[in-house]
This record gives structure tokens, sequence and C-alpha cells, in this order.
């Protein structure tokens, strides 16, 4: 799969993620791949499901992967901090 059928997740309302998506389904992608990082895990469970349910019924969830990711420190002296990853998988 290549790397531009990937919505990355952020801090936008749900529906936006949504809407890039179907966008990705319809200009003839066969996959996509919903990646969040921390807080927005929970947006991107909720946009795998909203598609899947509401928009697309005839996607699949093909795989989950999840992982942890270390994040360098903001100032000098600070220890790596570990950040929960998310990694869904849409398959048509």
């Amino acid at each position: 799969m290549s790397e531009n059928n990937s919505v990355l997740i952020g801090k936008k309302p749900a529906m936006n993620y949504v809407l890039a998506c179907i966008t990705l389904f319809h200009s003839g992608a066969k996959e996509v791949s919903i990646k969040a990082r921390g807080k927005a895990i929970s947006r991107a469970i909720d946009v795998a499901e909203v598609v899947r349910r509401r928009f697309l019924p005839d996607v699949k969830v093909a795989s989950v992967g999840i992982g942890t990711d270390q994040i360098s420190p903001q100032e000098e002296g600070s220890t790596l901090t570990n950040v929960s990853t998310i990694e869904i998988t849409l398959q048509r």
C-alpha cells in the first residue's frame, strides 16, 4: 500500500477524517490506512466505525496494529516519553 492512502488523525472533528477516507475509496483505493497517536486513538476508532457502518458497508477492517513511539523531550534533561500508536487498515 502506498503512503498516500494514509489518513493521519489529529485534532479536527472526526467527520473531516471520515470524508478523507471516503474520498480515497472513491478515487480508486482498495486499502486505506488510518493512523493515530496518543489521545487521537479513540477518534481513529470512531472514524473507522463511521466509515464502515454509515457510509461504506462493503468496507471491512483488514488489520489493526498497535505500538509505542518514543518521543524526544521538549526541554533538555528530560527523559524519552512513550506514546501509544494505532494503525487501522480498511479494505474494500
